[in-house]
């Protein structure tokens, strides 16, 4: 999809040059190309680019420019953070150190349908979550055991706890990130 886009992008950029060339000197017409064409193509490249996978107990995340790792053992920090909207989107922010890795969960529409992270990635991370001597980290650890039982049955959504954490901040009303706090985490388990 990615190279569909950056392949899209660069033919528009083609076409803004060529249809400039008609009207402007050819040199102009080019660094209008270029401007319409690079942007959108360097993003997708960029995006592409972008990765994050979990070993053992550390998390890997490549960026555009180098790698991160991250233990999660090591942490001091564990919140689950919930983005209301109309696409309301979950996830968890681990803090260990200076390092802060982000990593999405799940989103959620209004109309109830929604794509969660697959099943190994939620269980590779609460067994890493499981390691730390946090009380945030088991409690977030057990929520995300609780998610996978849930899908296990296939119950409906109404019944997982991380579109319920969802329910609970759109409940709040308000629109800026919400972080639950350790109570809320634990009615979601």
């Amino acid at each position: 999809m990615l190279r569909k886009l950056a392949l899209a992008a660069a033919g528009i950029g083609v076409g803004a040059a060529l249809l400039a060339a008609t009207v402007v000197s050819l040199p102009i017409a080019v660094g209008i190309g270029l401007a319409v064409a690079v942007p959108t193509v360097g993003y997708a490249i960029g995006v592409r680019r972008r990765r994050m996978w979990l070993i053992d107990n550390t998390i890997h995340a490549r960026k555009v420019l180098g790698e991160r790792q991250l233990v999660v053992s090591a942490a001091n920090g564990v919140e689950v953070l919930v983005y209301p909207g109309r696409l309301s989107r979950i996830a968890l922010r681990i803090t260990a150190g200076a390092d802060t890795q982000l990593i999405p969960l799940a989103m959620y529409t209004d109309a109830g349908s929604g794509r969660e992270l697959h099943l190994l990635g939620l269980r590779t991370l609460a067994d890493a979550l499981a390691t730390s001597e946090l009380a945030a980290a088991i409690a977030v650890s057990e929520m995300l055991v609780q998610q996978l039982r849930t899908e296990a049955r296939d119950a409906g959504l109404e019944q997982r706890p991380l579109y319920r954490a969802v329910q609970l901040a759109r409940g709040k009303d308000y629109v800026s990130p919400i972080v639950l706090t350790d109570s809320e985490i634990a009615t979601l388990v």
